[in-house]
């Protein structure tokens, strides 16, 4: 999943929902712990960081999997997310301990020293598999490929959303003709869905939760909003800073005025958001991770990409990619093995979108199983408008770019800070990383996954 807290594991376990497992440490799932039994001539040896609805939806592939192909192993074990997760890749593939498959969130992989700690994937045997360049999005693709080569293989897109609750907005008249939320595409016309929301609110109730004291989500609204207002952060070289301290500010005042103006309740804070959503509340801005959670709680919503408010559609997009930890004998039938099992969950993420995520195949996203899907099928557009984070080393999920610009977004939202001088900081800060070496260089794993 895209960040683990409240709104996918503790609230579906408080629920009655999915009980969370493997959240910490080596925790085999499924039917992978029984691998050792089997009597298979090949095992693949496969790591992810899939818990709670995710983990589920992860062992029932990998099930589907092995009633197919009988002859291959797979022994999954799941770790814990985050940075953990990371050291750990780091450690085992600069120690000759690597498994043969790994997964690992698309904007990490500059960082991971492709050719010295990741393998790249042999795109002849993926067509045999049946997957294919063309079956993805070219943005998407474009960012897994490193100096030519193809170093991960996307299995889907995790993006910020705007959750809406349908009852609160009917009332409010602010649904469509065919019962969607209306489309704002100014900063002044979201304002005022916001007050009209708000005059339809329930007492006690905020009109828009939006995380606003938490370094990761406000970074990723960030990302959003500068991305839509055309904002860039290094040149094409990777070797000057670009960034924008003026679109910047216009982004970060846009945010702390869901405050100052009263829509967002500085009280509500963390998880808050998707709680009082599911009590009335009109908006809250989630990852699309939060579906299980909203249709266990049997809520009458939808869910947007963030709305356009400067002129044009983004939002903040990550991807789950399968990666080839480095392996200095890697070959043979056990990395066939991994190339086939990347190639099948890829080809058969039906399931895997019922956990809210956007299949990065092509082919799937076109099905009439997949169009079915709601509210999937209403925010299934952000594979065409996916605000990413830049493709550097200290960047991507739980990343040091999130680590070290994400609380200097969190001091603007809430007040502690002023705009344009967080606007400054950041690129203070972005000019200090771009500086900095890459300590994940395959020689100093240990260093490198501590550090990110």
């Amino acid at each position: 999943m895209g960040r683990p807290g409240l709104n996918r594991r503790h609230f579906l376990a408080a629920a009655g929902g999915l009980t969370v497992a493997g959240s910490f440490g080596f925790a085999a799932l499924g039917t992978g712990a029984d691998a050792l039994a089997s009597d298979a001539g090949t095992r693949v040896r496969y790591w992810n960081l899939f818990s709670g609805g995710d983990g589920y939806n992860m062992i029932a592939m990998l099930d589907s999997f092995r009633k197919d192909n009988p002859g291959i192993d797979v022994k999954d074990s799941t770790l814990q997310w985050g940075s953990p997760f990371y050291t750990k890749l780091a450690m085992a593939a600069a120690g000759s301990r690597a498994p043969d498959l790994g997964v690992m969130h698309l904007g990490r992989v500059p960082g991971f020293s492709p050719g010295r700690l990741l393998d790249p994937w042999d795109v002849g045997l993926l067509a045999e598999y049946g997957v294919r360049e063309a079956d993805f999005n070219p943005e998407l693709w474009k960012r897994a490929v490193v100096d030519g080569r193809l170093y991960a293989l996307p299995l889907d897109i995790h993006v910020q959303l705007c959750f809406y609750r349908k009852d609160v907005l009917k009332k409010a008249g602010l649904l469509d003709a065919g019962g969607r939320m209306v489309t704002p595409t100014s900063t002044d016309e979201w304002f005022a869905v916001l007050k009209e929301a708000k005059q339809a609110t329930g007492k006690g109730l905020q009109t828009i939760g939006l995380w606003h004291s938490d370094q990761n989500f406000q970074w990723w609204f960030f990302v959003a909003f500068y991305t839509q207002l055309g904002g860039t952060w290094f040149d094409d070289t990777n070797t000057e800073v670009t960034f924008d301290t003026d679109k910047a500010t216009q982004v970060l005042e846009f945010l702390r005025r869901h405050i100052t103006d009263g829509y967002a309740d500085p009280g509500f804070g963390g998880g808050a958001g998707a709680e009082q959503f599911v009590n009335g509340s009109p908006f809250v801005w989630e990852g699309n991770w939060s579906v299980p959670v909203f249709d266990t709680a049997d809520v009458d919503y939808g869910a947007t990409p963030l709305p356009p408010v400067f002129g044009r559609q983004a939002t903040h997009a990550e991807s789950h990619a399968f990666v080839l930890p480095h392996q200095s004998g890697r070959g043979g039938a056990t990395n066939e093995g991994a190339h086939r099992l990347a190639a099948h969950i890829v080809r058969h993420a039906r399931q895997w979108a019922g956990g809210g995520h956007i299949p990065a195949h092509t082919p799937t996203l076109s099905s009439a199983a997949y169009r079915k899907l709601n509210p999937q099928s209403e925010y299934v557009s952000a594979m065409d408008h996916q605000a990413t984070e830049p493709k550097v080393w200290f960047a991507g999920s739980t990343g040091i770019l999130a680590q070290r610009v994400g609380p200097v977004v969190v001091s603007s939202t809430t007040g502690s800070a002023e705009p344009d001088a967080a606007a400054r900081r950041m690129r203070s800060t972005l000019a200090r990383l771009l500086a900095a070496k890459n300590p994940m260089d395959g020689r100093t794993a240990a260093q490198g996954g501590a550090a990110a």
